[in-house]
């Protein structure tokens, strides 16, 4: 039997994934993390594990951003 119920969104996605997301770089992202501007989590305690982020996070880089002259014109 099927069901109409919504299949949720994952919670972390890898680099490669949110780069295609937002239109940017996995190396700007990777700069981002460096940089302390995305926070990032590693798998597990190993050196070179791979590393993921949360899509909110994610989504929040491409807030739309108006700037003040133009906000207070209207």
């Amino acid at each position: 039997m099927a069901t109409n119920e919504p299949v949720a969104e994952p919670v972390f996605m890898s680099l490669a994934d949110a780069a295609i997301r937002i239109g940017f770089s996995k190396y700007q992202l990777r700069d981002m993390v460096n940089r302390g501007e995305l926070r990032a989590y590693r798998l597990n305690d190993a050196p070179r594990s791979r590393i993921r982020v949360k899509v909110a996070d994610v989504d929040a880089l491409m807030r739309p951003h108006i700037p003040e002259a133009i906000f207070a014109a209207r």
